[in-house]
């Protein structure tokens, strides 16, 4: 078996491949490629490879789980998504017993087995064996209402059971394990809750019991669908939340006593099936469809309440499709799927659309001799997979994809919500759909939704705007193309500039004849202004309008439409023609706004000069506003255009802003400043000396140009301003001559700002002396100056005054000047008196110092080395260190300047080849005086060498003080010292 059930599943997988269309050439009017069809039909056949061992009497397949009933009372039950390990299952045998009918809940968890001698068997999936209901016993189950909304793995909660003599039984069976001292039913109770067949015994051959949605915080809501052969019962009512079992025995005693409601058909089979569809699991059903004698009578569930005593809404019966030459046969069984009803008579299967009635799927068994007949069907509702089984043989049909064409049969109905919704998976479909929605809304007058339609179609644009053209109002026209616009893709640059060019001429048409009859104050001209305004400021349009600009304002401007070309040039930031168009009609207040609120600052330098000669107030304060945004520099050409003679009673509006400019912006540019000196020597005279003397006398630091300040000044006869500018270049001579044509004290301050050159101040000094004495004749203010200016001496300003003048006039200031003279000398002696005893102390110092001597020791050692001091040439200084000579110099060479370490170097290389030379000399008379000659160099040498390395200890000295910030350790050797200390 296991083999056989692994080829199945390899089968299955096949089947199921995905459905790729292929291409045609031929192109249709939608601007689609029409592409063929699946040429898999809807119910894909497929037969399963397995021979039974045993006929086949029963099949149901639930949630993947399958299971089949045999004639030898053998159950075959298959999880098909573990097809190689299937379960069988013996049921109880007795004599001339057989199973009459299987009910597999839709979860796959519970299995009622029903068997002629009225026995009634229970099997849940995790078990596999079988046990008895005993409260059934009895009755021969015919229909089961599975309540999937309470059912558990171990129990199936309370579900209704139709018998074969029209009773409808509740109940509820539990898989808990059997006792092992009793046997414990699985039927935990069984209740009669109402009789279908008063009259007369007929079986219930469908019972479907459903939760409908509820407002309700104390009750459910439930409806039951149960049927007869030939009679179909419908139950409404209220279960409550805290009812206790039998729960559904309150519905049912509301149709106790009442006369029975039923819909009844003729032409009874003498059996009866009844479908009910559910979208999704657990979901309400959306369909039923019930096999009768007569038809199939099928109808929508309306779980919403609003159906009178029912759920059915719409029903109808169909017939069942027969050809002329085919065979009378009833049908065996039915499926209901979401659009089609499958129905199987013994020797086919066929398919009925529930939208059409028509027939739509036929498909004849060619082995019915070999198989036998069909003899059953069921479908799975979770996997939507359908079962059909001969006593030989299983078949499974797989729904390919069903809905293909139900958008063709709602679109012939003109039910275009629905065909739109069931052709959105096909683009060329959704298309037609569109196009005929378009066309039936454009003939009912309906057009401005009939633009919005055409809007989503691929018709042809032309056809379709001719359409709209030929219409009075031009509102769906232009509905059409905003639509069309804001389908197009970005790159469609060209397509986009025609449809705002054309969109904008509808707009200003409408506008411009409103404006013709006179009606520019109406709601209807102020709604559509607004409305191509808004248009205009759509992103997409905007950067079109932008990049085709001229296009736009010619047809603004064809159109006389002033407003809108502003408001379309602020909208694109088009500022200049906004700015120039103001200026045109000397609107320069609204032109300085335009451009105060605009950031290209280019346009301040370009339209300054003319707004600065019109309204030159509102200009600068323009300009204050920016702050340092705008660079004064490129303004002065604005400046210059200001009059100063036509509004000589107001402000000097160039002057406030250059103040600005240097005050608040603290602006240094030098033309800035020469045109505030000019602007200041010119008008504002009394404001320049405190500009003057605010920019300081340092050359370097005032921000005017010196020489051109001077030529200004002198040219407009400003002295006082000529001689502050001859003091800031240092021309003190010129600064004092001029002085002197204007203030005494002016110039005694020029006199004394040279601090560092008394000699210069000197000189100035006396020029004014001179000056006072020559001119002004007065000889008492001339002496004044000697208290004013120390550097003047009485003998200074004595060839000035004329030789008439008396002593009397200078007789203090003579003998002041004796008694200072006389100080001073005292003074020099006293210095002369000090040197003289320095240079004594001097001269002891040196000598008691040739006399020092220390004591040398023969165990004393090198300071710097460790070894014995006397084994080679040493040095001692007074602290008492002591260095080998070589040591001294390698410790201090590394502290001294490169120049000097160069030269110590090289001093220490000649006294060692001197050395080495000398060794080598023969000891001769002439060769000796020789040496002495050599001899007296190298002392030199050597006391160069000494003055370098040994003018003091390097411990005590000015070389161990340098070296206070030093590291103990060399930052070159630091990680190995750290290293070596780990």
């Amino acid at each position: 078996m296991t083999s056989l059930f692994e080829e199945y599943e390899r089968a299955t997988r096949r089947s199921t491949r995905p459905n790729v269309p292929t291409a045609k050439s031929e192109l249709v009017s939608t601007g689609f490629v029409k592409l063929d069809e699946d040429v898999m039909p809807i119910f894909y056949q497929q037969k399963i490879n397995f021979d039974p061992l045993d006929p086949v009497t029963h099949v149901c397949a639930c949630n993947n789980h399958f299971v089949m009933g045999m004639s030898s009372n053998i159950l075959l039950r298959i999880d098909l998504d573990h097809p190689e390990a299937p379960d069988e299952i013996e049921l109880p045998k007795s004599l001339d017993d057989s199973i009459y009918g299987m009910f597999l809940d839709p979860t796959g968890r519970h299995l009622i087995v029903s068997m002629n001698s009225a026995e009634n068997f229970y099997l849940s999936r995790s078990s596999k064996k079988v046990r008895i209901l005993g409260k059934l016993k009895g009755h021969k189950v015919s229909a089961v209402g599975w309540n999937v909304h309470s059912v558990t793995d171990s129990l199936t909660g309370q579900i209704l059971i139709g018998t074969s003599k029209g009773l409808i039984l509740e109940t509820e069976l539990s898989s808990g394990e059997e006792s092992r001292l009793f046997a414990v039913s699985p039927d935990q109770y069984v209740k009669q809750l109402f009789n279908l067949a008063k009259d007369k015994p007929y079986p219930v051959t469908g019972l479907q019991c459903e939760k409908m949605p509820s407002t309700s915080l104390t009750e459910y809501r439930y409806f039951v669908l149960a049927t007869l052969p030939g009679r179909l019962y419908q139950f409404v009512g209220g279960v409550s939340i805290s009812a206790e079992a039998p729960i559904f025995q309150s519905i049912f005693a509301e149709y106790e006593d009442t006369p029975g409601r039923f819909l009844e058909l003729p032409g009874s089979l003498g059996y009866s099936e009844l479908c009910l569809f559910h979208p999704k699991f657990r979901s309400p059903p959306t369909s039923f469809a019930w096999m009768t004698g007569a038809g199939i009578y099928h109808g929508k569930i309306d779980v919403s309440g609003t159906v009178r005593e029912g759920v059915v809404l719409d029903a109808r019966l169909v017939q069942y499709p027969r050809d002329e030459d085919e065979s009378r046969d009833n049908p065996v069984s039915m499926v209901l799927t979401e659009f089609h009803v499958a129905i199987l008579f013994p020797d086919r299967l066929k398919a009925i659309c529930t939208l059409s009635g028509e027939l739509v799927f036929c498909d004849v068994f060619r082995e019915s001799s070999r198989f036998g007949p069909m003899r059953g069907m069921c479908r799975d509702p979770i996997k939507e997979v359908i079962w059909v089984f001969t006593s030989k043989a299983v078949y499974k049909y797989k729904v390919v994809r069903e809905a293909r064409d139900v958008w063709k049969m709602y679109l012939e109905r003109n039910e275009f919500g629905l065909a739109k919704t069931f052709a959105a998976d096909n683009p060329a479909n959704l298309d037609k759909v569109l196009t005929k929605e378009a066309e039936h809304l454009f003939l009912a007058g309906k057009f401005l939704e009939s633009a919005e339609a055409y809007a989503k179609t691929r018709a042809s644009f032309e056809e379709v705007t001719l359409k709209f053209v030929s219409l009075e109002k031009k509102d769906a026209l232009r509905y059409f193309l905003l639509l069309k616009l804001d389908n197009m893709k970005s790159q469609d640059k060209t397509q986009i500039a025609m449809l705002v060019a054309w969109l904008s001429e509808l707009w200003l048409n409408e506008i411009g004849r409103l404006k013709e009859r006179g009606e520019e104050m109406s709601a209807k001209y102020e709604e559509l202004q607004e409305n191509f305004r808004k248009f205009l400021h759509t992103p997409r349009v905007k950067e079109c309008a932008s990049e085709n600009r001229s296009m736009i304002y010619d047809l603004i401007a064809s159109h006389g439409d002033i407003e809108d070309m502003i408001f379309f040039a602020v909208l694109i930031q088009d500022y200049e023609r906004v700015i120039l168009h103001h200026i045109q009609h000397e609107n320069y207040r609204s032109a300085l706004e335009v451009l105060s609120k605009q950031y290209n600052r280019e346009l301040f330098y370009k339209f300054s000069p003319i707004l600065m000669q019109n309204n030159p107030e509102e200009t600068v304060n323009a300009w204050i506003k920016q702050k340092d945004q705008l660079d004064p520099k490129r303004l002065i050409p604005a400046l210059v255009q200001y009059d100063h003679n036509k509004y000589a009673a107001q402000t000097n509006e160039a002057l406030r802003y250059l103040e600005f400019c240097t005050r608040k912006l603290n602006i240094k540019d030098e033309a800035i400043h020469n045109y505030l000196l000019c602007l200041y020597a010119k008008f504002k005279p009394d404001h320049l000396m405190p500009y003057l003397r605010l920019q300081g006398q340092e050359p370097d630091q005032v921000c005017y140009d010196l020489k051109y300040a001077l030529r200004l000044c002198s040219e407009c006869d400003h002295k006082e301003a000529c001689i502050h500018i001859y003091a800031t270049m240092g021309l003190y001579d010129e600064a004092v001559d001029l002085a002197l044509q204007v203030d005494i004290d002016l110039a005694k301050q020029n006199a004394n700002r040279p601090d560092e050159n008394e000699e210069l101040r000197k000189k100035l000094w006396l020029k004014i002396a001179r000056h006072v004495v020559e001119h002004e004749k007065n000889v008492k203010k001339a002496m004044e100056f000697l208290h004013d200016c120390s550097l003047l001496k009485i003998e200074d300003i004595l060839p000035f005054f004329p030789d008439f003048v008396t002593i009397d006039h200078f007789k203090d200031a003579i003998c002041t000047s004796l008694q200072e003279y006389s100080q001073h000398i005292e003074q020099l002696k006293e210095e002369m008196d000090e040197a003289t005893e320095s240079a004594k102390e001097i001269r002891s110092e040196i000598q008691r110092l040739r006399n020092r001597f220390s004591f040398v020791h023969n165990h004393d050692k090198c300071s710097s080395c460790g070894y014995p001091l006397m084994i080679r040439a040493f040095y001692l200084f007074p602290c008492s260190h002591r260095f080998h000579t070589d040591c001294l110099i390698a410790e201090v060479l590394p502290h001294l300047t490169t120049s000097l370490a160069a030269r110590a170097s090289e001093l220490q290389r000649k006294l060692a080849s001197k050395e080495r030379s000398t060794q080598q000399l023969p000891s001769s008379g002439v060769i000796g005086g020789g040496l002495s000659v050599v001899g007296g160099n190298e002392q030199k040498m050597k006391e160069q060498l000494d003055d370098i390395v040994a003018s003091e200890c390097i411990y005590c000295g000015e070389f161990m003080i340098s070296c206070v910030d030093k590291p103990f350790i060399e930052e070159a050797d630091y990680q190995l010292v750290v290293q070596s200390w780990l």
